[in-house]
């Protein structure tokens, strides 16, 4: 008869996932020590088990992507499709990010993206559109002041829209776990592009996270857009997320970001506006600029 088997160590499990796949392999080690030594009071719950996780984490180097989340509906997986159900719900719920596409009284076009940018398959759609939308507007405000991330293949996707096209390499990804992958921007047909020239605004906050800083950033070090707003948060290192148990999710970065301008990203540092000021200001500023 077999005895039966404990389940598994939700922090040994932690620790090994960041010791053989964190990006930043010479802090990996230093990390997954910390957890090993970790001592767990008793009685503690799920959410202030991954409360004290998420800050052990975080102790060596402040990386804000590397987390554990708490999910009382069931944890799940990045890295065998389980998640594509929930990616595809919230792209319907969200439009692909698409939160807000107007033409300003003077012609001006607005472009929010909040919460997040879905995954290509899921996001393009509703980015042409809101393209379609934009077509013709003298200028282009892109409001990220609550973007909090998105996936690097969309945001290439939405770049290429102010581009001509001719590709335009934006940034390589490195990491322990895969292949150098680089990305471009690429055609996405003249009745949609706005071109080149079109100048463009981007608003951002202390909030603005992740994906939405890589477009900012990206723009930025190309010198196709002036960002406007608030410092932004510092997130450079796209995540995967690994089922710890019935309810814990771990989010390990396993790559970072390289600018194929700067040779270098944000992460830790965030994006710097070219023109400081509140988030709440951000907007009218944009707008003085653009007049």
């Amino acid at each position: 008869m077999a005895l039966p088997t404990s389940p598994p160590d939700p922090v040994a499990q932690l620790a090994d996932l960041v010791a053989g796949r964190y990006v930043l392999d010479e802090d990996a080690p230093a990390i997954a020590a910390r957890l090993v030594a970790l001592s767990i009071p008793d009685g503690l719950g799920p959410q202030e088990l991954a409360e004290l996780l998420t800050v052990t984490l975080q102790e060596v180097n402040g990386d804000r992507h590397l987390r554990v989340r708490h999910r009382p509906r069931g944890a799940m997986t990045t890295v065998d499709g389980a998640w594509e159900p929930r990616y595809a719900a919230n792209a319907r719920r969200d439009a692909g990010g698409i939160h807000r596409v107007e033409r300003l009284p003077d012609g001006i076009g607005l472009l929010e993206i909040h919460p997040v940018m879905s995954p290509i398959h899921y996001a393009a759609p509703y980015i042409a559109g809101a393209f379609a939308v934009l077509a013709g507007a003298p200028a282009l405000i892109v409001d990220i002041r609550r973007g909090y991330g998105g996936h690097p293949d969309t945001v290439a996707y939405l770049t290429s829209f102010l581009y001509g096209p001719a590709p335009v390499h934006l940034q390589d990804m490195h990491s322990r776990i895969f292949p150098v992958r680089q990305y471009w921007t690429s055609p996405v047909g003249a009745a949609h592009t706005l071109g080149p020239e079109l100048p463009v605004c981007v608003l951002t906050s202390g909030q603005t996270f992740s994906g939405c800083e890589e477009f900012a950033y990206n723009l930025q070090a190309l010198r196709r857009a002036t960002v406007i707003g608030e410092q932004t948060a510092g997130g450079a290192h796209p995540s995967d997320v690994y089922r710890l148990t019935d309810v814990l999710e771990a989010h390990i970065p396993v790559a970072r970001s390289v600018n194929a301008v700067t040779g270098t990203n944000w992460e830790g540092v965030g994006v710097t506006p070219d023109i400081a000021c509140p988030a709440g200001e951000a907007l009218d500023r944009a707008l003085a600029l653009l007049d």
